[in-house]
């Protein structure tokens, strides 16, 4: 459920002020409440970062990848934390125990069917001008991936189906085989 508070501007206070199990994201000082991910949602999450981590891991990486729910403090005021499903961040100086302070190199969402454009419009813009150099949609309803190479500076996707390999922007020579991960399992 995606539901914005209109009336009033919150802060991270109010996000940490959440009752336990509440998760919610902070845009532009609105609240935004994220529903519990369906199983499928999970196991796509699992396959990605498992596939992102064994590339890191086998290339001696100095990235890390981290999967929701995991802070990320986009801006250096108080009115914006979001929890992508996966964040790749290769400063590893952004990282501290609460989080991220900054934009990670690729941020991976998986679209909530119950409001796909809160992943489509909302973040794609924040992430673009937060400086997120690759961004991709992962849309488990129409088995599709939209890709954005952010550095460019165009915001347009690049669409890909679950039955390809997808190249990794950030890497020079790193590639998703959609067809290997067996999504097939996730609907």
């Amino acid at each position: 459920m995606d539901v914005a508070r209109k009336l009033e501007s919150y802060t991270i206070e109010d996000i940490y002020s959440l009752s336990d199990g509440q998760r919610a994201e902070l845009i532009d000082g609105q609240i935004y409440y994220i529903a519990p991910p369906s199983w499928g949602h999970q196991v796509i999450s699992r396959k990605l970062h498992q596939a992102i981590a064994n590339y890191i891991d086998s290339n001696n990486g100095k990235c890390e990848a981290l999967a929701a729910p995991f802070a990320v403090f986009l801006n250096a005021d108080d009115e914006t934390y979001v929890e992508p499903d996966i964040s790749v961040i290769c400063d590893l100086s952004k990282l501290d125990d609460k989080g991220c302070h900054g934009a990670p190199d690729w941020i991976i969402e998986i679209v909530s069917p119950s409001n796909p454009g809160h992943d489509y419009i909302r973040k794609l813009n924040l992430y673009a001008d937060a400086g997120v150099r690759e961004y991709w949609i992962v849309d488990p309803v129409t088995r599709e991936v939209a890709v954005y190479d952010l550095e460019s500076g165009i915001l347009r996707a690049e669409a890909f189906t679950f039955q390809e390999t997808v190249k990794v922007n950030i890497w020079e020579d790193f590639s998703i085989d959609f067809s290997a991960l067996d999504l097939d399992s996730s609907d």
